[in-house]
Parts: C-alpha cells; sequence; structure tokens
C-alpha cells in the first residue's frame, strides 16, 4: 500500500480553511445528532425490553401486544437513526455535503415517525395501568397535540 501525505499551505488571502472548517462542523453537527437520537433510542429500548423480560402480572394480552409493537417500533427508530453513522464510514470521503445532508436528514425524519410512535405507546401503557383502555388512548395522545399546536403557532398557523 502506498501512502501519501499531502502538505497544504495556506496563504493569508486563502479562505478555503474556512470552507473546511465549516465543512467538517457540518459533518459533526450531523453526526452528532445521530448519536443524540441512537443514545436516546437506545435507552428507550433498553426500558421496554426490561418491561417485556419481566412483564407485569397485571398486564391484560393488549398490554403485551402494545409492548410488542413498541418494542418493533423503536428498534426500527434505533436502526434508523444509526444509518447516518454508518452512511458517513461506508461513503467517506463524499463527493457532495448536499447529497451526505439530504439523505441523513431523511434517515432521522423516517426514525422520529417510529420513535414517536414508541413514545406514544409507552405514555398508553404507562395509563393503563392506571385508567381505561379508551381514556389511555385519549390521554397518551394530549402531549403529542399540543406539541402540534406549538409547532404551528410559531409560524402564526393554528390549524
Amino acid at each position: 500500500m502506498d501512502y501519501c501525505i499531502k502538505y497544504r499551505i495556506s496563504l493569508p488571502d486563502d479562505d478555503t480553511h474556512e470552507i473546511d472548517d465549516k465543512l467538517v462542523q457540518r459533518y459533526d453537527t450531523i453526526l452528532k445528532e445521530s448519536a443524540l437520537l441512537s443514545t436516546f433510542s437506545g435507552i428507550l429500548f433498553g426500558f421496554l425490553f426490561n418491561m417485556a423480560i419481566n412483564v407485569p402480572h397485571n398486564f391484560a394480552f393488549i398490554d403485551k401486544i402494545t409492548l410488542i409493537v413498541a418494542l418493533y417500533s423503536i428498534t426500527v427508530a434505533a436502526s434508523l437513526f444509526v444509518m447516518p453513522v454508518v452512511y458517513h464510514h461506508l461513503q467517506y470521503p463524499y463527493g457532495s455535503l448536499h447529497k451526505f445532508k439530504s439523505r441523513s436528514h431523511r434517515f432521522i425524519i423516517l426514525g422520529l415517525i417510529p420513535a414517536g410512535i414508541t413514545l406514544f405507546l409507552g405514555l398508553e401503557l404507562a395509563l393503563h395501568s392506571l385508567l381505561g383502555f379508551i381514556e389511555s388512548f385519549i390521554l397518551a395522545s394530549l402531549p403529542f397535540i399540543l406539541v402540534y399546536f406549538l409547532f404551528r403557532a410559531r409560524k402564526g398557523q393554528f390549524l
């Protein structure tokens, strides 16, 4: 194997160093977001997995199904959140930052959907142990409805 070491001399009017720093910073930001979301989904998976192994005695059949769906959902989310890191290592060095950003963005957006489903189902499981089935689904949806309206209100759009 031949190794090539390149030296780069920066001139006072050379702004490519600043461009390189911004490029590295953008890659780093995307990978840090992916790592944070992967950590979050991994911890949530661990809690749900522990609950699945040590199933409470008062769990009804519907609770067990909900737990299984939540486990599968967070597994898909964790896999999608890890994909920007995997893509980074498989495709590095890139020809286009835009291509990396758009694919990473797509992985993260697609991962947010099953992560939200898992949060909803986890909240429903917790509420179902205290309330009835229908009431727990209604109350579990309230935080998501609130976030939706707050998201829309930031631009002055309420519906």
